[in-house]
C-alpha cells in the first residue's frame, strides 16, 4: 500500500484531506496530525523545519511516496528547504508538495482589483510567503496580511462557534480592511480557518470574496497527478484513509470525526 501522505501540525489538514477525497476518492491517505507539538503557528522556521522534516520521514517510512503540508506554516517555513535539500539525499524520486502555491495561483481569477488580504498564523504571515508568491504569479497586485493568533486556539479547543470567536473575527477582519479598505478577495491562510468561515463571511459582509483552500489544493493535485503519472501509477487506490496523531488517540479521533463530519478512528505514533 502506498498511500498519499497528509501532514499537518494538528487537525487544520482535515479540511484539506476532505475535499481531497471529495475530489480524488480512489486513493489510500494516511493522514498525519503532530498534535502534541501543535500548534506550529508560533515557532521559530528551525524548529518548524525539524518538526516537519520528521512527519515527510514518517510518512514515507509508512510507504508515502508523495506527501501534501496541509498546514500554510509548514509550507511557508519548510517545504522550500525539504524539496531543494532533504528530498535529493532521502530519494529524488519522492515528491512533497504545499497549500500556499495552489491557493496563490487560483487569485487571478478571483479577484477582480488585485487588491489581495491574507488572514493567517503568526508564523505564516512573519514568513512573507504569500506576499512573495503572489507578487511572483501577480506583479501589480497588492498584498496585506494580518496574523490571527486566537483563531487556532480557538478551533482546537471547540470555541469556534461561540460568542469569543465573534469577537477574535471581528478584531482580525476589521484591522485587515483598515489597512487597506479596497481588499477585494480575503485568502484564508490556514487549515484551520474554514471552521471560522460562517463568522468570518458575516464580518466580511460582501465588501470581498473570502477563499478557502481545500478545493483549490484538491484540483491542484489531481493536476499534478495527470502531469505526473509515474507518480500517480505508485499510489495504490483502495479508497482507504488512515490516521495517525502524536497525541492521546481518543480525543484526536474525537476532533477529527467533527472536521471529516463522519466517524474517525486514529493511532497513535511517535516521530
Amino acid at each position: 500500500m502506498t498511500p498519499i501522505g497528509i501532514f499537518d501540525s494538528g487537525y487544520g489538514g482535515l479540511t484539506i484531506l476532505k475535499e481531497i477525497r471529495k475530489e480524488l476518492p480512489q486513493y489510500d491517505y494516511l493522514y498525519l496530525g503532530d498534535n502534541a507539538r501543535a500548534p506550529y503557528g508560533t515557532r521559530s522556521f528551525d524548529v518548524v523545519y525539524e518538526f516537519t522534516l520528521q512527519a515527510v520521514k514518517k510518512l514515507f517510512s509508512a510507504g508515502c511516496r508523495l506527501v501534501i503540508l496541509a498546514c500554510n506554516t509548514a509550507s511557508a517555513k519548510a517545504l522550500r528547504s525539504i524539496q531543494q535539500n532533504d528530498l535529493p539525499q532521502i530519494d529524488p524520486s519522492r515528491r512533497v508538495l504545499g497549500v500556499v502555491i495552489p491557493t496563490v495561483e487560483a487569485l487571478g481569477e478571483i479577484s477582480k482589483t488585485g487588491n489581495i488580504g491574507v488572514l493567517g498564523t503568526p508564523g505564516t504571515i512573519s514568513s512573507g510567503t504569500y506576499d512573495i508568491e503572489i507578487a511572483k504569479f501577480f506583479p501589480r497586485f497588492r498584498t496585506v496580511s494580518q496574523a490571527c493568533p486566537m483563531w487556532v486556539p480557538l478551533v482546537e479547543n471547540r470555541e469556534y462557534d461561540g460568542d469569543g470567536a465573534d469577537y477574535f473575527v471581528e478584531k482580525y477582519v476589521e484591522a485587515l480592511f483598515a489597512e487597506e479598505p479596497e481588499t477585494d478577495t480575503i485568502v484564508l491562510g490556514c487549515t484551520h480557518y474554514p471552521l471560522l468561515l460562517q463568522k468570518i463571511e458575516r464580518q466580511v459582509a460582501g465588501r470581498a470574496t473570502v477563499v478557502t483552500q481545500g478545493g483549490l489544493v484538491a484540483k491542484s493535485l489531481a493536476d499534478y497527478l495527470h502531469r505526473h503519472p509515474e507518480l500517480e501509477a505508485r499510489c495504490s487506490k483502495g479508497g482507504a484513509v488512515n490516521y495517525l496523531t502524536t497525541e492521546n488517540p481518543e480525543k484526536f479521533t474525537e476532533m477529527a470525526s467533527i472536521f471529516m463530519e463522519q466517524p474517525v478512528r486514529a493511532s497513535r505514533t511517535d516521530l
